[in-house]
């Protein structure tokens, strides 16, 4: 899964106006957070269809960077976090983003962002079969 981010101007009806670009060319936003902090605005999205989106974003005048997400599943309880962090920790995968996605059936959906995406692959192949 590719991360979408977006580092702009601070500006009423931005996230407005990305939204609205988006859905207009039917592209399904999954996961989204917005921050402000001093004048700036830091837009970070995920899409099933990255490369629509980055086209159609650059082509409309904003600036994206890109990245790599993995998308693993974790059974929902308590230490699961810590056996996955630690088990990252352990190979020297650094953990530059993490987001919760969702809970279900007793499994939580993780994404997560790191600087040797290739080792996490491997590392985390059975985590990241979403099938069941």
């Amino acid at each position: 899964m590719e991360q979408i981010t977006l580092v702009m101007d601070d500006q009423v009806g931005a996230l407005a106006d990305i939204s609205y670009l988006l859905g207009k060319s039917r592209i399904n936003i999954e996961s989204l957070t917005a921050v402000s902090m001093d004048n700036k605005a830091v837009i970070t999205f995920f899409v099933k269809d990255a490369r629509k989106a980055v086209h159609l974003l650059k082509s409309n005048g904003y600036k994206t960077l890109e990245s790599e997400i993995l998308v693993v599943r974790l059974k929902d309880e308590p230490g699961r976090m810590a056996e996955f962090t630690g088990l990252l920790a352990k190979n020297k995968i650094s953990v530059l983003n993490l987001y919760y996605i969702a809970k279900e059936k007793g499994v939580a959906i993780v994404a997560v962002h790191v600087d040797k995406t290739t080792k996490a692959k491997h590392l985390l192949a059975k985590m990241m079969n979403l099938e069941g």
